[in-house]
Order: C-alpha cells, then sequence, then structure tokens
C-alpha cells in the first residue's frame, strides 16, 4: 500500500483525496496554509497535518500538488530530489522554463510526474476523441471549443486573478481546452489570441478570451473561454467538424432553465467546478489511473510533456494577446534540449 500526502486542502485537494479514496493507496497527511482548514480536512479523511512538505516527504510515496500554480514549481523539485512520485494539477507550471526544469528533475530522480488535466478523463470528451479516431467523422478540419464560468474571487490571497501567481484566465482555465485540442489534433505550431478585461459594479471584473490554434497538420481550433459568467454557472461546449460528419456537445443543452443573477452570486464556492452527472467523477478516474501508472510503469493519457506542451501554447496565447501578434510555437523537443 502507498501512502498519498496531499499538498493544499481546498477544493482540488478534496476533490483529488476523494478520487484516491477508490484506489488501496492510505491518503495519510496533508499540508495547508489555512490552520482551519487543514483541521476540517484532516477530521474529515483522517489525515495527519504537516507543518511543511519537507517533514511530510519522508512518510509517503506519493505527494499530490493542488497548491497555487506558483508553488509547483519548488514543490516537484524537491520531491522529484526525495524520490516521490508526483501528481501535479494543472498547469504544470507558470512558465515554460520552470516546467522544463520540473520534468528533468523528475527524469533524473526516475520518478513519475503526472498532470491532472481532467477534460481528457470526462466521457463526453473521451467519447469523442474516440469516435474521431474510430474514423466516423474523417478527417477533422475544424475544432470549437468553449469553457465559460464566473471569475474566482474568494480563494485565499485571490491568487487566480493574480497573473503572476495563476497565469490568469487563459492559463488557468483556457488551458483545459488547450491541452484537449491538443490530444484531438496534435501539436500547435501558432496562436493568435484575443482578451478584453473590464471592471464593473459587481465583484469581481470579467475576463473573455478567444484564441486560434493552427495545428501542425493544418487543423484549426477556435477556443473561447470566460470568467464574466454569474455565480454558479459552469457550461463547456464542443464542436468537432471533419470530413465526414460532425461531432456536437453542449454541457447545457441537457440542463433543465436555470437562472443565475450577479447580485446573488455569493454562495460561499471560490471555484467553478463542471457539473459531473455521472457515476464515477472523471477526478476519480484520473486518480485511478495515475495510480495504476505509479504503481505499475503503465502510461497515462496524460504525460509531465503533455502538461508541458500546454503550459508553452497558453503562454503563447498569453503573449498573442498583449502584442496583437500571431505567436510561433515551437517543437516540444527544441524547448527540452
Amino acid at each position: 500500500m502507498k501512502k498519498v500526502g496531499i499538498l493544499g486542502t481546498g477544493v482540488m485537494g478534496a476533490t483529488h483525496t476523494e478520487g484516491w479514496l477508490h484506489t488501496d493507496a492510505l491518503v495519510y497527511g496533508c499540508v495547508s496554509k489555512n490552520e482551519q482548514e487543514a483541521k476540517r480536512f484532516s477530521k474529515k479523511y483522517n489525515v495527519e497535518i504537516f507543518p511543511d512538505l519537507e517533514s511530510m516527504l519522508p512518510e509517503v510515496d506519493i505527494v499530490d500538488i493542488c497548491v497555487p500554480t506558483y508553488l509547483h514549481f519548488q514543490m516537484v523539485l524537491a520531491s522529484a530530489e526525495a524520490g516521490k512520485a508526483i501528481v501535479c494539477e494543472k498547469p504544470l507550471s507558470l512558465t515554460v522554463e520552470e516546467g522544463v526544469k520540473m520534468i528533468k528533475a523528475s527524469r533524473s530522480a526516475g520518478v513519475k510526474l503526472l498532470v491532472g488535466h481532467v477534460v481528457r478523463f470526462f466521457p463526453e470528451y473521451a467519447a469523442a476523441r474516440e469516435r474521431i479516431l474510430a474514423g466516423e467523422i474523417g478527417n477533422i478540419a475544424v475544432v470549437r471549443l468553449s469553457r465559460e464560468a464566473f471569475q474566482p474571487f474568494n480563494a485565499m490571497e485571490n491568487w487566480y486573478v493574480d497573473e503572476k501567481k495563476s497565469g490568469g484566465m487563459i492559463q488557468d482555465m483556457m488551458i483545459h481546452d488547450i491541452d484537449y485540442a491538443r490530444w484531438l489534433a496534435g501539436d500547435v505550431v501558432r496562436v493568435f489570441a484575443k482578451n478584453i478585461t473590464l471592471s464593473t459594479d459587481f465583484k469581481p471584473s470579467f475576463d473573455h478570451a478567444m484564441a486560434i490554434l493552427t495545428h501542425e497538420n493544418g487543423v484549426i481550433t477556435h477556443l473561447e473561454c470566460s470568467w464574466a459568467m454569474p455565480k454558479p454557472i459552469f457550461r463547456t461546449s464542443i464542436e468537432i467538424g471533419g470530413s465526414e460528419g460532425l461531432i456536437r456537445f453542449d454541457s447545457g443543452s441537457a440542463s433543465p432553465v436555470n437562472i443565475a443573477l450577479y447580485k446573488n452570486a455569493d454562495d460561499g464556492n471560490s471555484v467553478g467546478v463542471p457539473g459531473m452527472p455521472m457515476t464515477e467523477s472523471p477526478y476519480t478516474t484520473q486518480i485511478k489511473e495515475f495510480y495504476d501508472a505509479i504503481s505499475n510503469d503503465s502510461p497515462a493519457r496524460v504525460s509531465a510533456e503533455d502538461g508541458l506542451a500546454a503550459v508553452q501554447i497558453a503562454r503563447a496565447a498569453i503573449e498573442s494577446a498583449k502584442t496583437g501578434q500571431v505567436v510561433e510555437v515551437p517543437r516540444l523537443k527544441e524547448v527540452m534540449s
């Protein structure tokens, strides 16, 4: 039985922990900057609270990192140096340079580094890809993906909306669909993006972005992402056009009429999480597959290199949105060399 240490006891820390409970691993300990939250977490999951990562490392076999993005780098390096397998929430890193060092450190230590791009584990998204691989819609040409939610604003330190800590909406949220687009259509060679932020009388401000990805094989992906919805809205959609057909999915099409007003927006939740009307949470499916990859040295559907590629494309989109120019994306092999 492998012991798991959880870094971060917020929404994602708890979500990952629920996944680990469906394996034969033991969630042994946690580390959190929020003392009260850590106590609740410890009581609920019967785990030990450690003051810091260094004190927890000797006691666990797997480190599951669910802390703000800007902390991933040092925690991955420390965990790799200690010889621990690592599960890291997306995005892998704040910068491409950090991501490269994280992958090289895990390789050098001979440990698994797996990145939580959970969209690959959502049944609708996985099924769409399976249909494409089976040739059901012919050769794909255009992919359209959207992801719209409210802007996180109750998070500790409000780190989500601090670009220096999260990378901003594109790197924190659009990156889900960036990764999925690459999973569908392969490597991306150039990016053009636009975004708009708007301060309002409501709390928080709005952030909306669109990006066009050109894949190496000529496929074009259109991405739309928003932190401008009133709580508790979180909706996504897929449209994939091929030479012989079309695949569509809209998370709102199967839902009853919902009303969300800005004036009633404070429901206590700090982060938007998509609905999961299914028997098993995709987060649990992800953790189970990661655990198998760690225990049996088998491949998982998301690798560290996939995580780095998503960061690389997200950073290119951020640069394009700031400069108004198309940004070329180097090959991953060149970045890793």
